[in-house]
């Protein structure tokens, strides 16, 4: 019996046994089979790490292959700081095991007291952003880079590269920089860049860069062709988080390249000449194509200030200038005085009244009100060649009023005055028609009176123009009645895809075709010849020495900063029967077109054709012009012109609608101001000298 019991308890304590095995196996197996990758993953050890680096930017040249705008291999000393805060706190709680007050120190003491010191051995430190610091850690942690230095040279960046394995989180990287060689020559065409944003980042990432953005000029409107395809760097780390080797590397590739239509040369003569002024504009176009050779604005800047960023104080500078130095003036609104009797003239062809006569007796009447000739005694009888010459207003203002407000302008809006041109740069104003339906929505208190048609021929009360669309209209003069839309681009090339925008004139519109008739434009040709070239001419200060030219001026009354002044301008194209240039220059605050204007387009003109008769124009890295806001009378020629001493020099005043009711024009367009990257500079905390710095002996 007793036996029985003992044989029961053995099955029992067996059973047990058995069951307590099955379970265990059980257990085993799920953790070790079943379980094995998620346990795997808890284990520490070696990880792939992707890398995210900007593309290569696509280079910018002129029309003859000069780069404009370059790229540099810059070298960078940048942290990832929660590499270097998770290192540090491994190290720091293994060295207060048991210390229950102990609290490790924050990111910037970590940086001061356990990064710097290290670099100073290096001759690496500087000073930096403490507040910046912070505020990028607690916004991207350890994906985006910390830029803590990025002017290395080769030799430190060499240096580091073979000693950084004792600075985990610390690394040296080579990035392309922006670079504009020759300083704010074509500035504001060019335009300038802003550094990448922080913006979102791709999941599959655990370090991100992202690309500089053109924010102003070519910079911004070509921006899609000059983004070169991301690197991407693949990095396998131990468990402590140090390299071991580059796994993988797709090298960052390059943009597209763009080359403009503007001549370096002709840029570089244009600003020159232009900075006789203090505020103005100037185009140079070539008739034949569209194409635009030189596109000047000053004031300007260089943008090379704000690669990468700019300083505070540097950005406080520009904004404070008056004289608005971002401002593209040259696709900007200005009133254009006698310049539009050039767009009356082709009206008025266009609709058989090339051959009408006019009686001008120094003013014509509108009810109580007059508007003035600037001859204030009259010309006289006039045809429309003489009236182009001398500049009449009640000539012009007789075709206004015998067409009619729509058939005006019908005929500005067809040669392009009220909407912009199409060139490719950002913020081009579109000019202001009278009579038109924006002018309609914008002014809905006013209607088109008599006088205000009359006005418009003469380009006062709220007309307003750009010089580009002044210099495109002029090319359909010179050129026999093309008109293009006006280029800065002339080809688009990318290494791989070929040509993306290729060299093409664009034809907006023939003139002959919609019904001017060829004799009637020459007749409008030749006024403009005599304005430069016969006695009682406006424009015979633009004629440059041996060449005949035909040039507009124009005086503008307006308003600048309170005070009651003109826009002066001349319109000129050369040579007479070839023409290959037509030069357009606009400067705020000047006297008279004649005497202003004028002077300027001579100059350009001069140097154009000397460097066709072989002498070569001065070109060099340009330096940036603040401007002014003087009052400009006259403009004084280096050399007194030999045809000068033929001529009267006379002038329309700008005055001639004060004995009226004048409709203000707007002020020029707002300065645009793109907020662009502000470098932090250094602060209290982060110029704090780290220990076991060196000094020279």
């Amino acid at each position: 019996m007793a036996g029985t019991r003992y044989r029961f308890r053995i099955y029992i304590l067996t059973g047990i046994v058995l069951a307590g095995a099955g379970v265990l196996l059980t257990a085993l197996y799920d953790f070790q089979i079943e379980r094995q990758d998620e346990f795997r993953k808890l284990v520490p050890t070696n990880y792939e790490v992707k890398i995210r680096e900007p593309g290569v930017r696509g280079e910018i040249t002129d029309r003859n292959g000069l780069v404009l705008a370059k790229n540099n291999r810059n070298y960078q000393l940048v942290f990832n700081i929660k590499e270097i805060h998770k290192d540090f706190l491994s190290r720091w709680y293994e060295q207060h095991k048991g210390e229950k007050d102990a609290e490790p120190p924050g990111i910037v003491d970590i940086i001061n007291d356990w990064v710097r010191p290290s670099l100073a051995k290096q001759r690496l430190d500087t000073t930096y952003s403490a507040r910046a610091l912070e505020s990028h850690y607690r916004t991207h942690g350890g994906l985006v880079p910390f830029v803590f230095r990025d002017d290395l040279s080769y030799d430190q960046f060499a240096h580091f590269a073979e000693h950084s394995l004792e600075l985990p989180g610390v690394y040296v990287t080579v990035s392309p920089r922006r670079e504009y060689p020759y300083g704010s020559l074509a500035s504001h065409v060019m335009g300038y860049l802003k550094q990448w944003a922080k913006g979102d980042v791709p999941p599959d990432f655990k370090h991100y860069t992202g690309d500089p953005k053109g924010i102003s000029g070519i910079e911004a409107t070509m921006d899609q062709y000059l983004v070169g395809t991301e690197g991407i760097r693949t990095v396998l780390k131990n468990e402590k988080g140090k390299n071991l080797r580059v796994v993988d590397y797709v090298k960052p590739a390059q943009g597209s390249q763009v080359e403009l239509t503007l001549d370096s040369k002709i840029q570089y003569l244009t600003e020159t000449v232009l900075r006789r002024a203090g505020r103005a504009a100037a185009v140079v176009m070539d008739p034949r194509t569209g194409e635009v050779l030189a596109m000047a604005s000053v004031p300007d800047f260089n943008p090379n200030d704000f690669i990468p960023n700019i300083t505070s104080s540097k950005y406080a500078e520009y904004r404070e200038n008056q004289s608005a130095p971002f401002l593209n003036r040259a696709i900007s609104n200005f009133p254009p005085g006698s310049t539009f009797k050039i767009p009356a003239a082709i009206a008025g062809s266009k609709h058989g009244l090339n051959g009408m006569h006019c009686d001008c007796i120094g003013h014509t009447p509108y009810g109580n009100a007059k508007i003035r000739c600037w001859k204030t005694w009259g010309h006289g009888v006039l045809g429309l060649e003489e009236a182009i010459q001398r500049s009449c207003n009640p000539y012009f203002m007789k075709i206004a009023n015998n067409l009619g407000t729509e058939k005006m302008v019908e005929a500005y809006a067809d040669l392009g005055i009220g909407q912009p041109t199409g060139v490719r740069l950002p913020n081009e104003a579109p000019g202001i028609l009278p009579g038109s339906v924006d002018w309609q929505r914008r002014y809905r208190s006013k209607v088109m009176t008599p006088a205000l048609t009359g006005m418009l021929s003469i380009g006062q009360g709220d007309s307003e123009a750009t010089p580009l669309q002044m210099a495109c209209i002029v090319s359909a003069v010179a050129n026999g009645g093309k008109l293009y839309q006006p280029r800065v681009v002339k080809e688009v090339s990318h290494p791989d895809l070929g040509i993306q925008i290729s060299n093409r004139p664009k034809l907006r519109s023939d003139l002959i075709l919609e019904g001017l008739n060829p004799v009637h434009l020459q007749s409008i040709r030749e006024g403009m010849r005599r304005a430069a070239h016969k006695s009682g001419g406006t424009a015979s200060r633009a004629v440059p020495e041996g060449i005949i030219i035909g040039a507009k001026t124009g005086t503008a009354q307006t308003y600048d900063l309170g005070i009651k002044t003109h826009v002066a301008w001349t319109v000129a194209f050369a040579p007479y029967d070839n023409p290959r240039y037509v030069v357009v220059v606009a400067v705020k605050r000047g006297g008279s077109g004649g005497k202003v204007a004028g002077p300027l387009v001579k100059l350009i003109l001069t140097g154009l054709f000397s460097q066709e008769e072989g002498t070569p124009l001065p070109f060099k890295k340009q330096t940036p012009y603040k401007g002014n806001t003087d009052l400009i009378s006259e403009i004084s020629l280096p050399e007194d012109n030999p045809l000068e001493a033929a001529f009267t020099a006379n002038g329309e005043t700008g005055d001639e609608a004060s004995s009226i009711v004048i409709i203000h024009p707007e002020p020029e367009e707002t300065e645009q101001l793109p907020a662009p990257t502000i470098r932090a500079e250094a602060d209290l905390r982060g110029s704090a000298p780290p220990r076991a710095i060196l000094i020279p002996e």
